[in-house]
C-alpha cells in the first residue's frame, strides 16, 4: 500500500489515544493518530515521524501520524493499512500460503464477528483474521500491547468456523523489519494467548509475516517463525 502525500515531523506528546502534538513546517501542530493502540515504546519525545497528509479540507486535524523511527527502524502504526497489505498481497499471489485463491472479499460477517476477508479455493472456503504487530523488543515481535476483548473473541469465532468446515487463519502483519520471532503477549493478555494457542490445537491457522515499510508505502515481506 502506498501514500499519497506524507511528510516528517518530530513527536512531541500524546494527550490521548486519538490525538498527537508533534512539531512539523517550523510550528507544532496536533493530528491524528491512526492507532488506538499504546505504542508507547515506540512514540517518544524527539522520535522522527511520518505524516499521511489528507487532501480533505473539512478535516479537523490536516495530517495522520502513520510511522516513526525506533532507533533506525522505521514501524508503521497505521492500524488501518494491514488488512489492505494482506488483501492486496492475496491477490497478486505474494503469500504462499494463498497461491490458490480464487475468490477474495473483505469484511464478511460470521455468526457474531466480522472477519477481515473470506476466500475461496477450487476445493475449501475460509476466512482469515488480520492483527497488525508494532510492539517488539530485542528482534521478538508480540501482540496485542493492550489487552483486547475483541481480538480473544475473534479467535474463538474462528474455532466455531473451523468446526463447521471452514479453514481458519490468523494473520499477524508485523509492521516493520528486522524482528526474528513472533510470539503473543502473554504477560499483557493471557486470555488471547491462551485462546490462540487453543486456536492452534482445534485446527485454526496462525501466520506471521514481517513488512518492508519505507517512508511512503508498506508492503509485505517474509514469513516469521512463530512461538506460542
Amino acid at each position: 500500500m502506498k501514500y499519497k502525500s506524507i511528510k516528517k515531523a518530530i513527536f512531541i506528546k500524546r494527550p490521548n489515544r486519538f490525538i498527537a502534538q508533534v512539531f512539523s513546517d517550523g510550528r507544532e501542530e496536533v493530528v491524528h493518530v491512526k492507532n488506538t493502540g499504546r505504542c508507547k515504546e515506540i512514540l517518544k519525545e524527539g522520535a522522527q515521524i511520518i505524516l499521511e497528509v489528507s487532501s480533505n479540507p473539512l478535516r479537523k486535524t490536516r495530517c495522520s501520524l502513520i510511522s516513526c523511527y525506533k532507533n533506525q527502524n522505521l514501524i508503521n502504526i497505521d492500524s488501518q493499512v494491514p488488512n489492505t497489505v494482506v488483501y492486496e498481497s492475496i491477490l497478486q499471489k505474494n503469500i504462499k500460503e494463498f497461491q490458490n485463491v480464487a475468490k477474495l472479499k473483505r469484511e464478511v460477517v460470521y455468526k457474531n464477528s466480522r472477519f477481515d476477508l473470506y476466500f475461496t479455493t477450487d476445493t475449501t472456503e475460509g476466512f482469515i483474521e488480520v492483527k497488525g504487530v508494532t510492539l517488539e523488543c530485542d528482534g521478538i515481535a508480540s501482540f496485542p500491547d493492550a489487552p483486547t476483548e475483541r481480538g480473544t473473541k475473534h479467535i474463538y469465532e474462528m474455532m466455531k468456523a473451523v468446526e463447521e468446515g471452514y479453514e481458519g487463519y490468523i494473520f499477524f502483519l508485523i509492521q516493520m523489519k528486522n524482528v526474528n520471532l513472533f510470539t503473543p503477549n502473554k504477560k499483557m493478555d493471557p486470555a488471547f494467548a491462551q485462546a490462540l494457542e487453543t486456536a492452534v490445537k482445534r485446527g485454526v491457522r496462525v501466520l506471521a509475516y514481517d513488512a518492508v515499510v519505507t517512508e511512503d508505502e508498506i508492503t509485505i515481506g517474509n514469513p516469521i517463525p512463530i512461538d506460542l
